[in-house]
């Protein structure tokens, strides 16, 4: 049986997930949907989607998967629209960085038979230094080597989740189970932390008296510490998503300024010794980190088998039926 899935948001992660699936193509029919109709026409001529359905109703109506990658701030106003067109048994994966919040929109959102799982990416090593999120960074291998956040509320479905698993398997990626509330945290550490830090920057140095002249000698340093700016998780209501996820924020910021606080007392006494030993250690614990990345082998990372030809997905067939009772 073939499985029709919709990819709404045809950006780089959207783009890359059509990619990624392009080699089934008589297990996997991948439709297309954007509100930039160029968009659209660019991932259908870079071979990422099957077919373009610009009407969201109609793309998602026959769909078995659909995929969410949009900015954050449309992800709740997108629910709402497909929910009534969903048909029984099929499941949404949410690519946005939230957690709890996406999934209690989904429980007042979805139909009964309809299932959402948070389907977070991290992204191939190898592509940490991609251009700005667009279809322009897309590609078949982006997440070869990473994780996939797989996230849900209790009870979900177990073929929903089986279906998350199987997908980031067959992408490149390895599924890494957490509770939404945990994994808010970890989202909050990695992601809206550094974003929060890079606006912080350069706001403080382009306030400065001497940035008219400074910003002639910004090189890589000032270009990789503020770079996390440019990938903003919202579309038109910025810094949305982090309102959304303050109380992690909030906390991890306490921690932040009183580590700048300790830094900053180090140089008011001259402790060279202090400084030099909180650098040295910052600088092993990133290169530790790394390394890591690169290789991709977490001890805590559950491994699942590769799923074979016409087994993956299979389960997921059976989401909307009800169990018939027994005698």
């Amino acid at each position: 049986m073939t499985i029709r899935m919709t990819i709404i948001g045809l950006g780089q992660i959207g783009a890359s997930i059509g990619l990624a699936l392009k080699d089934n193509p008589h297990q996997i029919v991948r439709i297309g949907n954007d509100a930039d109709p160029h968009l659209e026409q660019k991932a259908l001529k870079m071979g990422a989607l099957d077919e373009v359905v610009h009407n969201l109703h109609t793309a998602v109506s026959d769909a078995d998967i659909v995929v969410l990658a949009i900015p954050m701030d449309e992800v709740r106003d997108t629910l709402a629209t497909i929910a009534p067109d969903l048909k029984p048994g099929a499941v949404v994966l949410d690519t946005s960085p939230l957690k709890t919040l996406v999934t209690r929109w989904a429980k007042d959102l979805l139909p009964e038979e309809r299932y959402l799982v948070s389907f977070s990416p991290s992204l191939n090593p190898e592509c940490l230094y991609p251009p700005a999120l667009t279809s322009e960074g897309a590609r078949a291998d982006l997440f070869k080597g990473g994780v996939f956040v797989i996230a849900s509320p209790p009870h979900t479905h177990g073929g929903a989740l089986k279906l998350a698993s199987d997908l980031a398997v067959l992408l490149g990626g390895k599924p890494y189970f957490a509770d939404p509330y945990e994994a808010d945290g970890l989202m909050a550490a990695v992601h809206g932390l550094p974003q929060l830090s890079a606006a912080a920057l350069i706001t403080a140095i382009t306030r400065q008296p001497g940035w008219r002249e400074a910003r002639k000698l910004a090189g890589q340093t000032f270009v990789e510490a503020t770079e996390p700016i440019t990938h903003l998780d919202d579309h038109i209501h910025l810094g949305e998503s982090i309102l959304l996820n303050r109380e992690n924020l909030m906390r991890l910021l306490d921690d932040y300024i009183a580590v700048l606080q300790e830094v900053r007392e180090y140089l008011e006494a001259e402790d060279r010794e202090h400084l030099a030993d909180l650098l040295k250690e910052a600088s092993r614990v990133r290169s530790q980190w790394w390394q890591e990345r690169q290789k991709g082998d977490w001890e805590t990372t559950p491994s699942t088998e590769i799923p074979t030809s016409g087994h993956y997905f299979a389960r997921m067939f059976g989401l909307g039926r009800k169990t018939p009772k027994k005698g």
